[in-house]
C-alpha cells in the first residue's frame, strides 16, 4: 500500500511543476470555502450588503392562510387578536380610595383626582410573552424543564456489579473458581466451564433474514422512541450578558416605601404610678440632622389612670389607640435613632420639680412613702381635672438602631446557602434607592434583621431651655461617644418595653398616614397599627400615585420677653380656618392618642414660667381638597393659670397671628417668623398677611417677628415649585378659558397668555428635580395634551408643538438624570417606562367606546401641511411650512444639513416608491374632514415631525433618551389603531405616507447617529442602537412589514458604507449583531420569515458556493437541484424571502470569516444570538408539532453549510494528550476524492512537494489536529464551538429528513467529507464526562477558591509581595488545560459552569451529570440519524465505498466513546445494518476498520450492563457469520477478535472477564440456534474460537491475581507473547502490552527492548513484501541493539503468508507503523538513559525518513541525536554503567530477553542458589575493574590526540 503511494508520488512529480502545486495548495488550504462567501450570492448581492426584501404584504395577499393545511396555517399571518386594549384597575392599598368626592373642585385638584382614580391603559400584545425578550431561557427555567429526565445508564458510572441482573450474579458465582482449577492447556476443562455458564438474553428475530429496508424502518422506529423532545433544554442556557434583547414589562407605579420597621410599644412602667404619661416616637438621622419621620403617639396608661382625664376627654377613636407603628427608612444609616419623648399633664412647678418624685421614690419603698404617694396622687388628680387638656414636657430617651441590628445580627445570614449566589437578571435589572444607599453595609440594612425586644430603663428629664431639635441632635451625637456626658446625668427610672422587627408584607389592621384602612383589614374593631409617614433624609425621586394632601405645622419658638403682663405659662392654639368666624374652624387636625380622630384645635405643651419657650411639637393637618384664598392657619397664644385663683380664668389669650395658605394661587410653605398682635384681628384679616400693619392694632415688640413656625406640605396636589405651579396654573386657565386671570402681580389676558405659556414651557427645565419627578405624570400628560389638542385663544389655534416637544425632552432628561442610579440594564428610566406603559393615554379618547377618536382627526394632524404634500419634499421645505415652528431657521453647516442630505437620498425622495402609493391610498380611504370647534392631532405624527425638524440642542436631548419618545410613538400608534377601529384596515392604509416619510427620515437620522458616535460615545451608541431596533420591532406589529424591512435594509446600507472606511469595524459589527438580535426577538419572528412560502431560485443563478467547488454532486453526474441548494446556503432567494433569518445567519457567516476583525467577540455574539433563538423555539408551545418545527428548522438550514465551512477553526475536543486518538481522515487519500474530481493534484502529494511531512490523509481534516494551514484565522473557543455544534444538531434533529436527504444527495465529495468531519466533532464535543469528572471539577474549583482566600490573607498581612504574586500567576496553569487560568477565560473549559458558586451540593452534581448524560445521548442519536440519511443516499454513488468507509469510521468512534446504554443499542443496530448491506466495507477493503470494530464489540461484550452485552454479542456473531458467508471461513474476524481480546487484556482498566464469558456463551448460543448454518462448519469454528478466547481469559485471571507482583506479571505476559510466536499480529499486540506495562512501572529500558522486538517483527514482514533499500533488511538490522531480536526471524514464509486473509493486517504492519515503533523505542531508550542505543535505533529510522523527504521529522531526529550525544559526554558514569551492563551480559552469554531486564531477574535466569550468585558477583567485580582501567587509558589518548 505504501509502495503504491510512493510510486504515484514519483509519477506525479515528473508531470507537475512544483510552483503550480504550491499555488494549488495555497488556494485549497487558505482560501477555504470562506473566500467566496463575501462575493458569492445567487442574486449577485454580496453578504456584506442587505438584500432587497420581498413586499411582505403583497406576498401574504397572494397566499392567504387558508392555503396551508393543518397546523402550518398559523405560521402564515399574525393572529387576529394579536393586539388588545386593557384597562387595568389602579392598585389601591386601602379599602377606601381617599380621593375627595366630586364637588366644587378647582381645575388642579380635579386633574389630580382624575389621575389618581383612573385605571391604567395598557396596550397588550397577546403573544409577546413568547418572545425571547420577555420569556428568556435562563438557568432557572432550564432546570425547571429538566425535571423528569430519564436517567441514562453509562458504563463508566457503574461500580462493581451494581448493574448485574440475578442471572449475572449466579454466573459470577458459578465461574469464579473454574479458571483457578484449570491449567493453561486443559481445553476440556475450559469447554466445560464455558458450557456451564448462563447466556444473556437473545435478540428476537436476529437470525431471521429480513430485507434491509425493513430493518432500516424498524431501527428508525426504535430510535424515535424515548427521545428528548427539546435538545437545547439539555444544554446550558444562553449567556445572560449577551441578551441585549432582554426586557421586561415595567412595574406599575406604586407608592414609595423604604425599608420598613415595625415598632410595638408593649409597656411603660415607672417606680410610682400616680398620673397619666403620654409617649411619642419618631426617627432622627444625626448625620443629616433631620427628623425623618412624623410623630407616632401612643398611650400605655392603665384604664384607672386614664380615668383621671375623663372630664376632658371624649370617646377615643380606635385609630388613636394604636400602640404599634411601621416606620419607613429610604436611606438606612448607622446614625439613625429612635427617639422616645414622654409628656404628662400640666401641673404647677417646673420640669425638675415634677420629675423629682420619679427619680427619688422606688417601688420597693411604697409602704414607707404611702402618705407621700397619696398626696402626689391627690395633687395629680386635681391637676388632671383642671388642666387635663394641657401637656408639659417630661422625659426623653433614644435607641440607637445600629446597636440593635449589630447585636441581634441579620436574619438567617449564616444559614443562607444561597448567600453567594449571583443575582439573576431580573434581580439586577432594577435597584431601588434604598438598595443603592447601603450596598455593602449590612449593618445599616433594616430589612433583614432578627426581631428584638428591648427594655429601655433610663430616661433623661427634659430641660426647659433645651427642647429644640438642634439641642436634641447634640444630645444624640453625645450619646454615641464612649465618655458621654449623658451618662453622668441622673436618670428617670422607668421600664419601656418595645419590639423592633422588620415589617411583614401584608400586616393586618394597618392604617395609612391618612388613617385609611390598608388591605387586608379584617375587622374594624381591631387595635390598629399605624403607618408613619417618612420624611426622607435626602431627595426621593418617585412619582405620586395616590391622593395625599397633608400639612405639618412645626412651632419652633416664641419670644414674649417684652410682653407686659402675666404671660409666663404660654401655649399656642392652632386652628385651620375656612373663614374668620370661630365656627369656621375645620376638624382637620389629626388627634394624638386616646382622643378623637380629628379635632378643630390643638395646643402646644406648656413650659412652666417661661416667657420665651421653645417648642418641639408637630401638628398634622389634612388639607381640604379645595384650598381657597380665605383658608388660613390661626394661632392664638394663651397664658395658662396653673394655680386656681378665685375669679381668674384658666386661660387668657395674650396674642394672635395667622398665615394665609394661598398666595397667588399657590400653597404657602416654609419657615415663617410672624409678628403677634395683642388685639384680635379685624374683619377681612385673612386675605392679608400679619406683616401688613393694620391700623388700630397693637403688636408685640413693635410688630417684629416673635413667633417662629414652619409649614411643610406632603401633597400630591400642590407641587410646591414655582415653575411647576405656574405651568399648571396656565394650563388650567386655558382649559377653563377664564380671562382675565391674575398670575402673581400680572393680569393675563388672551393676548398675553400665549407668551406666558411659551415662557412657562421653556422654564420647566428649571424646576427642582424632586417635585418634577413627583409630578412627572401630570407634567407629561399636560404636555401631550398641548401637542394633541392645541389651545384655541381668541378663535385662533395656538400651535405649541415645538415648545411642548422641547419641554418633553427636558423633562425626560431631568427625570433620567435624577433616577440615573436605578436605570435598568438598557439605560431606561423605570419611571418613564411605567408612564408610557400604564399611564399614557390619548387625551379625549373614550376607552369604553372603540371609536373614541374620530376618523377626521387624522386629517387634522398635518400641522398645516396640505393633504397633497409631495413625497419628494425636502426637509428644509417641511421646516418652513410647519406652522408649529414659524420661527424655525436652518443654520448652515448644522446637523440639520446632514439629516437633510439623508432625507433627500433615502427618505423623502421616493417619487415612485411605497410612500406615494400610501399617500394616495390613504387619502382616498379616509373620509373628508368635518368642521370641528377643536383641533385633534395625532401624537405619533407630531412627535416624528418635531423630532425630525428639531434644533441641534433639542435633538441631542432627544437622542439621549430616544427610547422614551420611540415607545411613546408606538403606544400612540397602537391606541390610534385600537380606538379608531383601524386594525381591520390593510396595513398599507393604516398610516398616511407623510408620516411614513417622517419615520423614514427619523430612522435614517438615528441610524446615522449610531454610526457617528460608535467611536466617540460607545454607551450612547449602544443605547441608540437598541432603541432603534426595538422601535422597528414594535413597528412590525402595527405597520406595513415590507416598509419596516425596507427601513432595516436602509440602516444596513448605512452601516455597510461606514464599515468600508472605519479603521476599527469590530465595534460597529457588534452593534449590528445586537440590532439584528433584537429584531429577531419578535414574537412572530417565524411568521415574519415567510416559512410556508416555497423558495424559488432565480431564473439564471450565478454559481453558488457549492457549485464553485464542484460541478456535480457526489451521487450523480447531474447538476445539484437549485431549489435545495438555495435552501441550504445563504443564497439570494433565501435571504430575500427569509429576511430576518437571512440577516442573522449573514451576521454569523461574516463573524466566522477568518479575516474578521475582533473575531473572538463576534464569534460569541453571533453564535449566542442563534442559540438564543433556537432555545426560544424549543420552548415555544406554538411549535411543538413536528411539521411546524420542521418548517422553523428550514429557516436555519444554511447553518449546516456555515458550520461545515468553519470546521478547520472549530475547537478540537478530542485532541491533546490523554484523549482518544482521532480518526486519520473521514475520506482516505487513496479514494482520489477531493483531488481528482476537479482535475486537481492530490493534496497529500502536493504537501509533500511543498515540503510538508508525510501525511496519510487526503486533506488536513479537523480529525488530525490543528495545523497552521488549516486553522488560518482566529480559532473559535471551546464554548463557542460547542454552542455552534449544538445549534447544528438542533437543525439536524428538527429538519425534514427527506429534505436533508436531497441535500446530501447534491453534496460534492469534499463537502460530504467535511460534513462527516462535523458529525465526528459533534460526537467528541458532547461526549459524556462521567459523574466523577463533575466531582473532580467541583473539588478543583473549591480548592482553588480556598487557595485564593489564603493568598488574599497573605497579601493583606504583607507576607507576599506584588512581584511574587505576578510571577506565580504567570507560571500557574489551569487544571483544565495549559492555556490560561479558568477564572479569567471561561472558554478554556469544556464544561460551562452553571453558577458562580464553588461548592456545589451532591444533588446539584448529580443533576448536572444527569443532564450531561441526556445531552450526550441525544446528540449522538441525532448524529446517528444523519448518518442513516447519508447511508440511504449512498446507493447510487460512484464513490460509495469511500463514503461508507468514512461513515463507518464515525459510527466506530461513536461506539468507542463514552455512550449510554440507550444509544449503544441503537448504534449497534445501525452497525449491524450497515455491515449487512455493505459487507465489502470490512472484508474486501481496509482491514483497519474491521479491527476497530472487533475491538469495540469485544469491549462492549465485557460490559457490566446486560443490555449492552446483548447487542454487542449479537453484532459480533453477525459479523462472524457475514465473514463466513463471503468466504466459507472467518479467519480474518477470528484473528482480529483474538488480537482485540489480547489488546483489551493489556490496556483496559475496568475489563470484566466474568461478563465477557457470559457474552461468549451468548455467541455460542446464537451459533447453536442458527438453523441456516447448522449444516456448515461455521458452528464448529465459532465454538473453537469461543473456547480459545475463554482460555485467553483464563490467563487474564491469573495475570490479575498477580497485579501486585510486577515480576510475576511480566513473566506471565512474556510467556503469553512467546506462545504467539506463530501469530505475528497477536505477538505484536502482546509486545506492545508489555511495553506499556513496563513504562507504567518505570522500566523504560525494558519497554524500549519490547518496542525493538516489535519493530524487528514488522521489518521481517515488510522485507517479505518488497525489497526496498531504505527499509531494514529484517530483524538482522537490529542486532546491534540486542542480539535477542534474532528470535523474530522465526517468522518465515511457511508461517507468514502475506496473501493470507487476516494475517499482518493491522496498521502497524506498514512503513508508517514501523516508523512509529522505532520512534517509541528511541523515546523509551532516552527515558531509560541508554543513549547509545538511541543512535542504533535512529540508524534504521533515518533512511526511511530520507526516502519520504520528511525533513521536519529528520530535523527532530537529528536534534534528539545531538541531545543524546551531549548527555553521553556529560554523563560518563551513566554511559559506563549502561555499557557495563550490556557488555557484561554479552560476555557472560546471558543476553537479555525482551521484558526481562528488570526486577529480580538477571539475563532470563531466576536468582536461585547463593553459590551461583556469589560467582556472578565475583566475575562482575573483576570485569568492572578491567573495563574502567581500559576506559581511562582510551580517554587520555583521545584527549592527547585532539590537543596535539
Amino acid at each position: 500500500m505504501a509502495a503504491s503511494e510512493r510510486r504515484a508520488f514519483a509519477h506525479k512529480i515528473n508531470r507537475t511543476v512544483a510552483a503550480e502545486v504550491r499555488k494549488q495548495v495555497s488556494r485549497e488550504r487558505s482560501g477555504s470555502p470562506h473566500s467566496s462567501r463575501r462575493s458569492s450570492s445567487s442574486l449577485g448581492v454580496p453578504l456584506t450588503e442587505a438584500i432587497e426584501p420581498l413586499d411582505f404584504e403583497d406576498v401574504l395577499s397572494s397566499r392567504p392562510p387558508e392555503v396551508e393545511p393543518g397546523p402550518l396555517r398559523d405560521l402564515i399571518e399574525f393572529p387576529a387578536d394579536d393586539l388588545e386594549l386593557q384597562k387595568q384597575p389602579r392598585e389601591c392599598r386601602t379599602t377606601e380610595s381617599g380621593v375627595p368626592e366630586d364637588g366644587k373642585l378647582d381645575a388642579q385638584v380635579r386633574a389630580a383626582v382624575e389621575m389618581y382614580s383612573e385605571d391604567w391603559v395598557i396596550v397588550r400584545r397577546r403573544y409577546q410573552h413568547l418572545s425571547p425578550a420577555y420569556s428568556p431561557v435562563t438557568t432557572e427555567t432550564q432546570r425547571e424543564r429538566q425535571r423528569g429526565l430519564t436517567c441514562q445508564i453509562f458504563e463508566q458510572d457503574t461500580s462493581g456489579d451494581e448493574r448485574m441482573g440475578p442471572e449475572d450474579m449466579d454466573d459470577s458465582q458459578h465461574c469464579s473458581g473454574s479458571p483457578e482449577d484449570t491449567p493453561r492447556n486443559s481445553g476440556a476443562s475450559g469447554i466445560f466451564s464455558l458450557r456451564n455458564l448462563a447466556s444473556d438474553s437473545l435478540l428476537p428475530a436476529l437470525l431471521e433474514r429480513a430485507a434491509p429496508e425493513d430493518v432500516d424502518r424498524r431501527n428508525e422506529a426504535l430510535r424515535r422512541q424515548h427521545r428528548a423532545p427539546a435538545l437545547l433544554t439539555l444544554y446550558p442556557a444562553p449567556d445572560e450578558d449577551e441578551a441585549v434583547e432582554r426586557c421586561s414589562l415595567p412595574e406599575p407605579p406604586r407608592e414609595h416605601f423604604g425599608q420598613r420597621i415595625l415598632v410595638k410599644c408593649l409597656s411603660l412602667k415607672f417606680e410610682i404610678e400616680i398620673e397619666p404619661i403620654f409617649g411619642t416616637l419618631a426617627l432622627y438621622d444625626v448625620r443629616e440632622k433631620k427628623k425623618i419621620s412624623e410623630n407616632f403617639y401612643f398611650d400605655l396608661n392603665s384604664d384607672s389612670v386614664k380615668g383621671l382625664l375623663r372630664a376632658h376627654g371624649t370617646h377615643p377613636a380606635i385609630s388613636t389607640l394604636a400602640r404599634s407603628a411601621i416606620f419607613s427608612v429610604t436611606y438606612p444609616s448607622p446614625d439613625i435613632f429612635l427617639v422616645v419623648k414622654l409628656e404628662k399633664v400640666l401641673q404647677q412647678g417646673d420640669i425638675s420639680e415634677c420629675c423629682e418624685p420619679y427619680m427619688v421614690m422606688k417601688e420597693a419603698d411604697a409602704a414607707k412613702n404611702r402618705e407621700k404617694l397619696e398626696r402626689l396622687r391627690l395633687a395629680a388628680e386635681q391637676f388632671c381635672t383642671r388642666l387635663g387638656r394641657y401637656r408639659m414636657p417630661f422625659a426623653w430617651t433614644a435607641v440607637h438602631l445600629a446597636n440593635i441590628l449589630s447585636s441581634v445580627g441579620p436574619q438567617d445570614r449564616d444559614s443562607d446557602s444561597e448567600g453567594e449566589r449571583r443575582p439573576t437578571w431580573a434581580e439586577r435589572r432594577r435597584r431601588g434607592p434604598q438598595d443603592r444607599s447601603c450596598s455593602g453595609d449590612d449593618a445599616c440594612s433594616f430589612s433583614s434583621f432578627r426581631p428584638a425586644t428591648l427594655t429601655v430603663t433610663n430616661f433623661f428629664k427634659q430641660e426647659a431651655e433645651r427642647l429644640s431639635d438642634e439641642d436634641l441632635f447634640k444630645f444624640l451625637a453625645d450619646m454615641r461617644r464612649p465618655s458621654s456626658l449623658m451618662r453622668r446625668l441622673r436618670p428617670v427610672t422607668a421600664q419601656l418595653k418595645i419590639d423592633i422587627s422588620p415589617a411583614p408584607e401584608n400586616l393586618h389592621f394597618c392604617l395609612s398616614p391618612e388613617l385609611l384602612h390598608v388591605k387586608p383589614y379584617p375587622d374594624p374593631r381591631g387595635r390598629p397599627t399605624k403607618e408613619v409617614l417618612e420624611f426622607p433624609a435626602r431627595e426621593v425621586y418617585a412619582p405620586h400615585t395616590c391622593y395625599r394632601n397633608l400639612l405639618f405645622v412645626y412651632p419652633h419658638s416664641l419670644n414674649f420677653s417684652s410682653r407686659q403682663g402675666s404671660v409666663r405659662n404660654l401655649t399656642v392654639r392652632i386652628q385651620y380656618m375656612a373663614g374668620e368666624d370661630q365656627s369656621q374652624a375645620l376638624p382637620v387636625i389629626f388627634g394624638k392618642s386616646s382622643c378623637s380622630e380629628f379635632t378643630r384645635e390643638a395646643f402646644t405643651p406648656v413650659i412652666y414660667h417661661n416667657k420665651s419657650p421653645e417648642f418641639y411639637e408637630e401638628f398634622k393637618l389634612r388639607l381640604p381638597a379645595c384650598v381657597t384664598e380665605n383658608h388660613h392657619l390661626f394661632f392664638t397664644f394663651y397664658h395658662v393659670s396653673c394655680q386656681p385663683r378665685p375669679g381668674a380664668a384658666l386661660e387668657t389669650p395674650v396674642g394672635f397671628t395667622w398665615i394665609p395658605l394661598l398666595q397667588h394661587g399657590r400653597l404657602r410653605t416654609g419657615p415663617f417668623c410672624l409678628p403677634v398682635s395683642v388685639d384680635p384681628p379685624p374683619p377681612s384679616y385673612s386675605v392679608l398677611t400679619p406683616d401688613v400693619a393694620l391700623p388700630g392694632m397693637r403688636w408685640v415688640d413693635g410688630h417684629k417677628g416673635v413667633f417662629s413656625v414652619e409649614l411643610t406640605a406632603v401633597s400630591s396636589v400642590h407641587p410646591q415649585d414655582p415653575h411647576l405651579d405656574k405651568f399648571f396654573t396656565l394650563v388650567h386657565v386655558l382649559e377653563e378659558g377664564t380671562f382675565p386671570f391674575r398670575l402673581k402681580e400680572t393680569v393675563l389676558s388672551e393676548a398675553t397668555v400665549e407668551q406666558e405659556l411659551r415662557a412657562s414651557l421653556s422654564a420647566l427645565r428649571l424646576a427642582s428635580p424632586e417635585p418634577l419627578v413627583a409630578f412627572s405624570h401630570h407634567v407629561l400628560d399636560k404636555l401631550v395634551r398641548l401637542v394633541v389638542r392645541p389651545p384655541i385663544i381668541g378663535g385662533q389655534i395656538v400651535n405649541l408643538g415645538r415648545g411642548a416637544f422641547e419641554a418633553m425632552a427636558h423633562v425626560a432628561s431631568l427625570v433620567h438624570r435624577s433616577l440615573e442610579a436605578v436605570q435598568d440594564s438598557r439605560g431606561h428610566c423605570p419611571l418613564l417606562a411605567a408612564y408610557v406603559h400604564y399611564a399614557f393615554r390619548l387625551p379625549g379618547g373614550d376607552l369604553s367606546l372603540p371609536g373614541g377618536v374620530a376618523p377626521a382627526t387624522v386629517q387634522a394632524a398635518t400641522l398645516a401641511r396640505g393633504s397633497g404634500r409631495p413625497t419628494s419634499l425636502y426637509l428644509t421645505r417641511s421646516k418652513s411650512i410647519s406652522s408649529s415652528n414659524p420661527d424655525l431657521a436652518v443654520v448652515p453647516g448644522s446637523v440639520d444639513d446632514e439629516v437633510s442630505r439623508i432625507l433627500a437620498t433615502k427618505a423623502i425622495d421616493r417619487n415612485s416608491s411605497r410612500a406615494s402609493s400610501y399617500l394616495e391610498a390613504s387619502s382616498s380611504a379616509l373620509p373628508a374632514p368635518q368642521p370641528r370647534h377643536t383641533v385633534q392631532k395625532l401624537l405619533h405624527e407630531e412627535l416624528a415631525l418635531q423630532w425630525v425638524v428639531s434644533s441641534s440642542a433639542v435633538r441631542e436631548l432627544t437622542l439621549q433618551h430616544a427610547w422614551f419618545f420611540l415607545q411613546l410613538m408606538i403606544k400612540s400608534m397602537e391606541l390610534h389603531l385600537l380606538l379608531g377601529q383601524r386594525l381591520d384596515t390593510p396595513r398599507k392604509l393604516r398610516f398616511p405616507g407623510r408620516f411614513l416619510d417622517d419615520i423614514t427620515a427619523l430612522v435614517a437620522s438615528v441610524g446615522l447617529e449610531v454610526i457617528n458616535r460608535v467611536h466617540k460615545d460607545m454607551e450612547l451608541a449602544e443605547r441608540l442602537n437598541a432603541s432603534l431596533a426595538f422601535f422597528l420591532s414594535d413597528l412590525l406589529s402595527i405597520a406595513d412589514r415590507g416598509f419596516v424591512f425596507s427601513l432595516v435594509r436602509a440602516h444596513y446600507k448605512q452601516v455597510t458604507t461606514r464599515l468600508q472606511s472605519t479603521p476599527n469595524p469590530a465595534a460597529l459589527l457588534t452593534l449590528r449583531i445586537d440590532f439584528t438580535r433584537i429584531l429577531c426577538s419578535h414574537e412572530h419572528y417565524v411568521t415574519l420569515n415567510l416559512p410556508c412560502c416555497p423558495l424559488s431560485p432565480p431564473a439564471s443563478p450565478s454559481p453558488s458556493v457549492s457549485s464553485t467547488t464542484s460541478q456535480s454532486s457526489t451521487f450523480s453526474s447531474q447538476a445539484p437541484d437549485p431549489k435545495v441548494t438555495s435552501m441550504f446556503e445563504l443564497s439570494g432567494p433565501f435571504r430575500q424571502q427569509h429576511f430576518l433569518s437571512g440577516l442573522l445567519l449573514t451576521e454569523l457567516a461574516l463573524a466566522l470569516e477568518p479575516e474578521a476583525e475582533g473575531a473572538s467577540l463576534l464569534h460569541k455574539k453571533a453564535i449566542s444570538a442563534v442559540h438564543s433563538l433556537l432555545c426560544s423555539h424549543d420552548v415555544d408551545p406554538r411549535y411543538t408539532e413536528a411539521t411546524v418545527k420542521a418548517k422553523v428548522a428550514e429557516l436555519y438550514l444554511p447553518l449546516l453549510s456555515l458550520a461545515r465551512d468553519t470546521l478547520p477553526r472549530l475547537h478540537g475536543f478530542a485532541e491533546g494528550s490523554g484523549q482518544r486518538s482521532r480518526l486519520a481522515s473521514m475520506l482516505d487519500s487513496d479514494t482520489e476524492g477531493e483531488g481528482d474530481i476537479g482535475g486537481t493534484i492530490n493534496p497529500s502529494v502536493a504537501m509533500a512537494i511543498a515540503g510538508g511531512p508525510l501525511a496519510p490523509g487526503s486533506r488536513t481534516s479537523i480529525s488530525q489536529g490543528p495545523s497552521t494551514a488549516a486553522r488560518s484565522g482566529c480559532p473559535l473557543s471551546a464554548e463557542s464551538s460547542r454552542t455552534l455544534l449544538v445549534c447544528v444538531l438542533w437543525v439536524l434533529k428538527n429538519a425534514e429528513p427527506a429534505l436533508l436527504q436531497r441535500w446530501a444527495t447534491d453534496l460534492a465529495l469534499p463537502q460530504l467529507g467535511r460534513l462527516l468531519d462535523l458529525l465526528y466533532l459533534c460526537l467528541a464535543a458532547f461526549e459524556y464526562k462521567g459523574k466523577k469528572a463533575f466531582e473532580r471539577i467541583n473539588s478543583l474549583t473549591f480548592k482553588k477558591s480556598l487557595d485564593m482566600k489564603a493568598r488574599l490573607e497573605e497579601a493583606i498581612l504583607g507576607t507576599i509581595g506584588a512581584r511574587q504574586e505576578m510571577v506565580r500567576r504567570s507560571r500557574e496553569r489551569s487544571p483544565f488545560g495549559n492555556q490560561e487560568n479558568v477564572r479569567w477565560r471561561k472558554s478554556a473549559t469544556h464544561w460551562r459552569q452553571t453558577s458562580d458558586r464553588v461548592d456545589k451540593t451532591k444533588d446539584e452534581m448529580e443533576h448536572e451529570a444527569l443532564v450531561d448524560g441526556n445531552l450526550a445521548t441525544e446528540a449522538s442519536l441525532v448524529v446517528l440519524d444523519m448518518l442513516e440519511i447519508i447511508v440511504q443516499t449512498v446507493m447510487l454513488s460512484e464513490a460509495r465505498e469511500n463514503i461508507l468507509g468514512a461513515v463507518l469510521k464515525v459510527v466506530l468512534y461513536s461506539l468507542g466513546s463514552a455512550q449510554s446504554a440507550l444509544f449503544l443499542q441503537h448504534g449497534l443496530a445501525t452497525q449491524r445494518a450497515l455491515v449487512s448491506k455493505f459487507p465489502e466495507l470490512l472484508f474486501e477493503e481496509d482491514t483497519e476498520l474491521c479491527a476497530d470494530l472487533c475491538l469495540r464489540l469485544l469491549r462492549h461484550c465485557g460490559s457490566r450492563i446486560s443490555t449492552i452485552r446483548t447487542h454487542a454479542s449479537a453484532s459480533l456473531y453477525l459479523l462472524m457469520r457475514q465473514n463466513f458467508e463471503i468466504g466459507h471461513n472467518f479467519a480474518r474476524v477470528k484473528m482480529l477478535v483474538t488480537m482485540s481480546l489480547s489488546s483489551l487484556v493489556g490496556t483496559a482498566q475496568n475489563f470484566s472477564e466474568e461478563h465477557l464469558r457470559r457474552s461468549l456463551k451468548t455467541i455460542l448460543t446464537y451459533a447453536e440456534e442458527d438453523i441456516g448454518l447448522r449444516d456448515s462448519a461455521f458452528a464448529e469454528q465459532v465454538q473453537d474460537l469461543m473456547f480459545n478466547l475463554h482460555m485467553i481469559l483464563t490467563d487474564t485471571v491469573k495475570m490479575k491475581e498477580h497485579q501486585e507482583d510486577p515480576e510475576m506479571l511480566m513473566d506471565l505476559m512474556y510467556r503469553i507473547a512467546r506462545g504467539y510466536q506463530g501469530s505475528p499480529d497477536l505477538r505484536l499486540t502482546w509486545l506492545q502490552n508489555m511495553a506499556g506495562k513496563h513504562a507504567e512501572l518505570g522500566n523504560h529500558a525494558e519497554a524500549a527492548q519490547c518496542m525493538v522486538h516489535a519493530a524487528a517483527l514488522v521489518a521481517e514482514y515488510l522485507a517479505l513484501l518488497e525489497d526496498s533499500r531504505h527499509l531494514p533488511v529484517g530483524c538482522v538490522s537490529f542486532q546491534n541493539v540486542s542480539s535477542n531480536v534474532l528470535e523474530e526471524s522465526a517468522i518465515s514464509d511457511d508461517i507468514l503468508s502475506p496473501d493470507e486473509e487476516g494475517f499482518c493486517s493491522g496498521k502497524n504492519f506498514t512503513e508508517l507503523g514501523l516508523v512509529g515503533l522505532l520512534e517509541q523505542a528511541a523515546a523509551y531508550f532516552t527515558m531509560g538513559g541508554l543513549y547509545e542505543a538511541v543512535n542504533e535505533v535512529y540508524k534504521n529510522l533515518i533512511p526511511i525518513l530520507e526516502a519520504h523527504r520528511d525533513y521536519k521529522k529528520l530535523a527532530a531526529v537529528h536534534g534528539k541525536l545531538q541531545e543524546a550525544f551531549t548527555k553521553i559526554m556529560h554523563q560518563s558514569s551513566g554511559w559506563e554503567a549502561s555499557q557495563l551492563r550490556e557488555t557484561f551480559l554479552a560476555k557472560d552469554g546471558r543476553n537479555p530477553e525482551p521484558g526481562r531486564l528488570g526486577g529480580g531477574q538477571w539475563g532470563g535466569v531466576y536468582l536461585g542458589h547463593t553459590s551461583e550468585w556469589a560467582s556472578m558477583v565475583h566475575d562482575l567485580v573483576t570485569w568492572m575493574n578491567k573495563s574502567l582501567c581500559t576506559r581511562n587509558r582510551q580517554s587520555q589518548s583521545w584527549q592527547r590526540s585532539h590537543t596535539d
